[in-house]
């Protein structure tokens, strides 16, 4: 371990690794597929993603469009155009001319789209309060309060080149030569 990191950075770090398995449990999607009627086809993650980024935006007064889930998510607009792709053809949202700007693809979730996300919602709540069911309500309080603080916080980190550089990310021989090594491979 670099003696210059903190113990609980590497602590915190494990630990928010761990928290992805909030949104990509097996089981989760299982009963998913059960309850919402898909007809077998399995609910994918990025389906999930472009749902909960579809109605994190969809209560402003704004077009919800395939650059704001891009930015939501914080992935390139490419990749994002394909994951609501996934998410139309499954049935989860539905993509019409925008009434501001015909060049652009209004998005909504189909009545699927919100069951699928009141499910994983109440899901992912359920399954929070029997992990912290019996934390004293102050410390369910202040982790709620950091963990939010945490959140924003990496969500507002520039990732551009000085960002990357202030983490250590910068270009330097060994990443290059990983990256030729990916590429090759």
């Amino acid at each position: 371990m670099n003696p210059h990191i903190d113990p609980s950075v590497a602590e915190i770090e494990r630990a928010a690794f761990q928290l992805r398995r909030l949104w990509a449990k097996p089981q989760l999607l299982q009963r998913l597929r059960e309850r919402c009627g898909r007809g077998g086809r399995p609910i994918q993650l990025s389906s999930l993603l472009v749902i909960h980024a579809i109605a994190g935006q969809g209560s402003g007064s704004g077009d919800v469009t395939v650059g704001a889930v891009a930015d939501f998510l914080d992935i390139d607009p490419s990749t994002a155009s394909r994951l609501v792709g996934y998410a139309t053809d499954a049935g989860f949202v539905s993509r019409t001319s925008s009434p501001v700007d015909a060049r652009r693809a209004h998005l909504r979730l189909t009545e699927a789209g919100e069951r699928v996300r009141a499910l994983t919602d109440e899901f992912r709540r359920r399954f929070i309060a029997q992990l912290v069911a019996d934390w004293p309500e102050e410390d369910r309080r202040t982790f709620a309060h950091l963990l939010g603080r945490f959140a924003e916080a990496a969500a507002h980190f520039p990732t551009n080149a000085a960002g990357l550089e202030a983490v250590g990310l910068g270009a330097e021989p060994e990443l290059e030569a990983a990256r030729r090594c990916a590429n090759d491979g």
